[in-house]
């Protein structure tokens, strides 16, 4: 017997520039619908208060008053033809979960869910959901880390591992990365660089960093964040 398929391999054939339906336009739906337009992809937004519904509809694709807990009218504005869906409703556990479950019978077959607790997130992820976010507690976790140390920009991408945006520290000033001993002694990777006034680039071992300059540094949240308290 063959093995079940994961939802990465449901989702790898999707083109990137599918249409994709969001429901909710709160902060969260509205910001994620209005970048996927900027992006030009095709988006259907629903939500059940005129007011968003009327603000969005000259920037989106299609934007429809309707009620996304009720099957019939997913039916009936043809949700099911939409290979991407975001769920974007939090304020309404129950809601989020029933929505969630219809898309997951329409047989969706990307569906991302913002939820607003870890034992939400794990009801979406039963019922079938394929990607939970959690934007509370990354942008709280976030901020964390900017606050508490050089960083510029933090991005966690697994349990362990992040890349951040930050001034180099002072031992990695002046000296080529190749000599700097950079991951023997602090367990990080230099991947990219900007000087004042110029773009990024990736960085190599002749690569010299000043104090002005823009580092983007890999590694495991823990070696980062030592790195970062480098005086």
């Amino acid at each position: 017997m063959a093995d079940a398929s994961t939802p990465s391999d449901i989702a790898s054939d999707i083109p990137a520039d599918a249409p994709v339906l969001v429901i909710g336009l709160g902060r969260f739906g509205a910001a994620t619908a209005g970048q996927l337009a900027r992006l030009d992809r095709d988006v259907l937004a629903i939500d059940e208060d005129p007011a968003l519904v009327q603000k969005w509809a000259d920037r989106l694709t299609h934007a429809v008053q309707a009620d996304a807990r009720s099957v019939e009218a997913l039916h009936q504005l043809g949700a099911g033809d939409f290979p991407v869906a975001v769920v974007a409703v939090g304020t309404s556990i129950e809601s989020s979960v029933l929505i969630a479950a219809n898309l997951v019978d329409l047989g969706i077959r990307q569906i991302w869910a913002k939820a607003v607790s870890q034992a939400h997130g794990t009801i979406l992820s039963r019922i079938g959901v394929h990607h939970v976010v959690y934007p509370e507690a990354e942008a709280g976790e976030r901020v964390a880390h900017l606050v508490s140390n050089r960083m510029l920009d933090y991005i966690r991408f697994d349990d362990d591992f992040a890349i951040v945006k930050m001034h180099p520290p002072k031992p990695l000033r002046g000296i080529p990365l190749g000599q700097s001993g950079l991951r023997s002694k602090h367990g990080v990777t230099v991947v990219g660089v900007k000087q004042p006034g110029g773009d990024f680039t990736y960085a190599s071992t002749e690569t010299v960093l000043h104090e002005r300059d823009i580092a983007i540094v890999s590694g495991s949240i823990g070696d980062l964040e030592r790195f970062a308290r480098l005086k």
